[in-house]
């Protein structure tokens, strides 16, 4: 799958806007250089996925709705799932993989 870039920058300035929230103020939340959003959105530098990653809980969506114009539902809670597993060891997150994948199997009375 190749990503279209131009298109990833437009949908994170949109969200941006959105938001109501000034470059400046997007680069703070999310812990990235100055000027350095205004390359990704006019798709003159390329993110790597942490980028990605920063972008998306610094603009209060997933990473899905910037690279293939979709989002989950905020209220799913996947930040909280997220930050529980950013220290964990190689060892900690096939555990955790596997216990997520477990889980999703499950019938819980849908």
């Amino acid at each position: 799958m190749k990503l279209d870039y131009q298109a990833i920058g437009k949908r994170i300035a949109r969200r941006r806007k959105q938001l109501g929230l000034t470059q400046s103020e997007v680069e703070e939340r999310a812990d990235i250089g100055d000027k350095y959003l205004s390359s990704i959105e006019r798709a003159i530098s390329i993110p790597s996925t942490e980028v990605i990653m920063r972008l998306a809980i610094a603009l209060e969506t997933t990473p899905d709705e910037f690279l293939v114009g979709t989002a989950r539902h905020p209220d799913q809670g996947w930040r909280d799932v997220a930050e529980l597993l950013r220290p964990m060891t190689e060892k900690q997150l096939a555990l955790a993989r596997s216990l997520l994948t477990w889980i999703g199997e499950q019938k819980l009375g849908e």
